[in-house]
């Protein structure tokens, strides 16, 4: 079942332009949040929720090895789908702070 976060993300991105192509996308080792396009870039976007900063923002948990596991799990799912991995991409983060009723939503755009 996709979490609210993830549904709040992709309502905020397609108010935005961006275009779903696939969400919960499944993987070795894991499943890529979102995947959309926006222009010409096909992006991978990394939904992290936190209901507050007192163990550190959703931002601060987009470690070097997550980022890693993003770009192999985008290589995967463009080699499936296009049948070729050099297509235009970018890898996003939508990080979300609070809870369902109340919270604040941020874009970082090339996180990796």
């Amino acid at each position: 079942m996709r979490h609210w976060a993830e549904e709040l993300a992709r309502e905020y991105l397609s108010a935005r332009g961006y275009e779903l192509l696939a969400e919960n996308y499944p993987v070795r080792g894991g499943e890529i949040d979102l995947i959309m396009r926006h222009g010409e870039e096909i992006v991978f976007i990394e939904v992290r929720q936190r209901r507050n900063s007192d163990f550190g923002s959703p931002a601060e948990s987009l470690d070097p090895r997550k980022l890693a596991r993003l770009r192999r799990a985008a290589r995967i799912y463009l080699a499936r789908t296009f049948g070729r991995d050099d297509l235009p991409v970018r890898m996003d983060a939508v990080l979300v702070l609070g809870d369902r009723d109340d919270n604040r939503v941020e874009h970082l755009v090339g996180i990796g």
